[in-house]
């Protein structure tokens, strides 16, 4: 029996999670009616079709309003199933819920880690509300099962996230290569939003203490914050780096740029999953990664990527091996490529999920 899914993320950021709502509102209208949720005029409105799409304006302190209006998108278009990702839509969608005539089953993917009892009575009218909970990691079901009260925990099911293989422009990446001045240097990457907690700061560092060798860093995103992005740049400046390190800015040409690089780094101190480890992984590029949270459920350490104790020194110990040991750099590479297509398969992943709605 076919449904109506209404796919809702209401944040105004434009990361994996947000991409990840749109990837499965692109992926559940080939198999059965599908709608899209957005705040309007956000990354998420603007990088998507205005097909079956109802824009909502989250209120933070008055949620019943907003919860109001999505209420009577549910019964208008008798929505079966709600799918939300960011967490703080919760409550407007469990008061849309209740409002509404319709009264849908909703399902939350949980996109990041969970580290208190969820035991107050605010929670426990939220969770007994909910019908499913996808877990994107062994870990996340962990916590979830954990920190959920047992009478009032919803199903909850791991399903990890997946990636498609890319379609890549070869003309743009040389075009980029020469846009950067690339020559002859081993590249190092970084993917993702520049803000502390990504840890661009432990590639100028690494950079810094590799300055005799012929690298240089492709710091790939867009700044959360100009005067964080400042600091950065001066921290270049000090260290005599300018010419090792480049800033590309936001950009929708992630595969091209993963490409361009010799080895990528992820130092988010704990990633739930990592998304950009299997983009590179998927692009046949190996990934150095912090040990902790997601990466480990990813990588298996020495044999399709290398994870790092967050440390410049262990960063460089590891850029080095791969620096000097071209048959390493493929091997890491092969054998990440074929875990992605085997395990992380984007396209299975979603089928997987929408099997379970039935």
């Amino acid at each position: 029996m076919k449904k109506n899914i209404l796919e809702l993320c209401l944040s105004p950021d434009l990361g994996g999670l947000e991409l990840c709502a749109l990837d499965y509102f692109n992926y559940f209208k080939t198999q059965t009616s599908a709608y899209l949720c957005v705040a309007p005029d956000k990354k998420l409105d603007k990088n998507s079709e205005n097909e079956n799409k109802f824009r909502l304006q989250r209120s933070k302190f008055f949620p019943f309003l907003p919860a109001l209006k999505l209420a009577g998108f549910i019964d208008e278009k008798e929505i079966d199933i709600v799918h939300f990702h960011w967490t703080r839509d919760i409550t407007t969608v469990v008061l849309a819920k209740l409002i509404s005539k319709k009264n849908p089953k909703i399902m939350q993917s949980r996109h990041m880690t969970m580290t208190r009892f969820k035991d107050d009575f605010y929670h426990k009218w939220l969770y007994k509300n909910i019908w499913m909970i996808h877990a994107v990691t062994k870990q996340v079901k962990e916590q979830l099962v954990k920190f959920i009260p047992e009478n009032i925990r919803p199903r909850i099911e791991m399903i990890y996230l997946g990636i498609n293989e890319p379609i890549v422009d070869k003309q743009k990446c040389e075009q980029l290569y020469k846009k950067y001045a690339l020559k002859d240097q081993f590249v190092v990457g970084i993917v993702g939003r520049i803000e502390e907690g990504k840890g661009q700061y432990l590639i100028i560092e690494a950079i810094a203490k590799l300055k005799e060798k012929k690298i240089k860093a492709l710091i790939i995103g867009s700044s959360m914050s100009e005067e964080y992005l400042l600091e950065l740049k001066e921290k270049l400046r000090d260290l005599g780096l300018e010419d090792n390190i480049v800033f590309t800015g936001f950009t929708k040409s992630v595969n091209e740029h993963i490409q361009l690089c010799d080895v990528t780094v992820l130092a988010t101190p704990k990633e739930t999953f990592g998304l950009v480890i299997i983009e590179s992984m998927v692009n046949k590029i190996p990934v150095i990664a912090t040990n902790n949270g997601g990466p480990l459920e990813i990588i298996d350490d020495g044999i399709d990527g290398f994870l790092f104790d967050r440390t410049s020194d262990d960063l460089v110990k590891k850029i080095e091996l791969l620096y000097n040991d071209k048959e390493l750099r493929t091997r890491l590479a092969h054998f990440g490529y074929q875990k992605v297509k085997t395990k992380f398969n984007k396209r299975k992943q979603m089928k997987s999920l929408y099997e379970l709605l039935d």
